[in-house]
């Protein structure tokens, strides 16, 4: 099969495109063909190892010291079914499914073989495999963090996304406006159409406004991409307010629960996947590049099969 593997941390350079075997499963895994993966700001962060201090210490501890120990990168997918250990209930031949599969890794190949643990469940019927690829990184990314600041038990919560046209930041968009919210968002002049079409109610364009001296209070402050501290927001939050970021030592835990909430809401058409730009599986370095570049709007998918 075609894999994708990291040769060493660096710059995109250091994917390579091989010929593998497909990879063989026991009683309790499955084996999916690939449909589509894509590059998101982990995928860029685990490649090039960009962490700072004694996280990157913690990071070659966890992924490997000189390179990853599973050279095959990509924590999500789109795809189907194609072997079903005799132990496995939950799926099926056939079964089109969507996964993210964390510290595994392994999405950038035509196969892999998935085990009971991974976060995985059966993709919205009215998805393509791209969009189900598309949807998985920020939508359970933006559910961890939005349920972890108790959006579910505050009625109509006034909400600030800053970072809003990334993909955790469309997906927060969306997430936040199926739980009722009052959305400001915080992005670029070329995002303001975006955000206003996903559900956000005001926007601040970064570059001519300050956001922190908003006379506002709000109930949930989300930085999507990690350049905000608390300490720059507190003022800005209602008494019980809280302020999540991605940037922060808490990391998000995705569960198949999260996946079943995307699923629904995609389904009744509350969630859309927003994708910036589909590559082949063959040019994994220039969707990295492009992905580095950190310009792009909700997703960068790479289409494995057709």
């Amino acid at each position: 099969m075609k894999a994708v593997i990291c040769t060493q941390y660096g710059e995109p350079e250091v994917l390579h495109i091989v010929d593998m075997p497909k990879p063989t499963i026991n009683d309790e895994q499955v084996l999916v063909k690939v449909m589509s993966t894509a590059v998101n700001s982990a995928d860029s962060r685990v490649r090039g190892l960009k962490v700072d201090g004694f996280l990157r210490i913690v990071m070659r501890l966890v992924l490997g010291i000189h390179k990853p120990r599973n050279p095959i990168l990509g924590v999500v997918l789109s795809g189907v079914v194609e072997e079903v250990g005799s132990k496995v209930v939950e799926f099926k031949k056939g079964d089109e499914i969507y996964a993210m599969t964390g510290f595994q890794f392994g999405a950038y190949a035509e196969y892999v073989a998935l085990s009971p643990k991974t976060v995985m469940a059966l993709k919205p019927i009215n998805a393509s495999f791209d969009e189900a690829a598309a949807i998985v990184f920020g939508g359970t990314t933006a559910i961890y963090f939005l349920q972890k600041a108790g959006i579910a038990t505050k009625p109509e919560p006034k909400v600030l996304i800053y970072g809003a046209t990334g993909a955790v930041g469309t997906s927060a968009v969306q997430i936040a406006k199926s739980y009722g919210a009052h959305i400001t968002a915080v992005c670029s002049q070329e995002g303001v159409d975006l955000v206003h079409s996903l559900g956000a109610d005001e926007v601040i364009i970064y570059t001519e406004q300050d956001f922190t001296k908003l006379n506002t209070q709000f109930d949930i402050i989300f930085d999507a991409v990690g350049k905000t501290t608390k300490a720059q927001c507190n003022h800005l939050l209602a008494p019980e307010g809280k302020y999540k970021t991605v940037g922060g030592l808490e990391t998000a835990s995705e569960t198949r629960e999260q996946l079943q909430l995307i699923k629904t809401l995609f389904e009744k058409g509350d969630y859309q996947a927003v994708i910036d730009k589909v590559y082949p599986i063959d040019d994994i370095v220039e969707a990295h590049r492009y992905v580095d570049m950190g310009k792009k709007k909700g997703n960068v998918v790479i289409r494995v099969a057709d």
